[in-house]
């Protein structure tokens, strides 16, 4: 897969792209928004795994934002299944040098479209932490709606947190 957003790009991942990973996936301000699987310290060889398991999944839903000489972030689904079937449910991250430009919005209107009409989910919802504000202007200016909020529906480095619920519905 490969699609446009402005001067960047949302591509499948390379192997070669775990050096920029480690690189940009090691932040803390990264990790504190991120679901504990996502590991902190993030190192070559977390990259190099995450990406392999990225690579050999059927279909592909996890791909790299990137310019064009490195990765610079991630954005991709998870299916939902029985009868969840027609969800998907939306994961990103961007590297910090890059935040305040608008990348991930573009990224996230092109990821969405692409779930809707090419993988032909129905919905598409994302579940940031209340602490997350950019996330939430993200979704908000890439047309998601805000359902509801999860009280004390997450605990992340030793404290419980609300999150939001947003969802883009075909």
């Amino acid at each position: 897969m490969h699609r446009e957003i402005g001067e960047y790009a949302i591509r499948n991942w390379t192997i070669k792209d775990a050096k920029s990973v480690s690189k940009y996936a090691n932040n803390r301000k990264i990790w504190q928004y991120l679901r504990d699987g996502f590991p902190s310290p993030y190192s070559l060889e977390d990259a190099q795994t995450f990406i392999s398991n990225a690579l050999n999944s059927d279909p592909i839903t996890v791909f790299a934002i990137a310019n064009r000489s490195e990765a610079i972030g991630c954005i991709g689904f998870t299916f939902g299944n029985d009868v969840h079937r027609y969800s998907a449910e939306l994961g990103y991250w961007l590297a910090e040098p890059f935040w305040g430009r608008g990348i991930m919005t573009k990224a996230v209107k092109s990821i969405t479209e692409y779930a809707i009409n090419d993988l032909k989910m129905n919905r598409v919802f994302a579940e940031p932490y209340c602490t997350n504000l950019a996330s939430k202007k993200v979704l908000e200016k890439a047309g998601y709606t805000l359902e509801g909020i999860m009280k004390s529906n997450v605990f992340k480095d030793g404290n419980l947190l609300d999150q939001f619920l947003y969802s883009f519905v075909k």
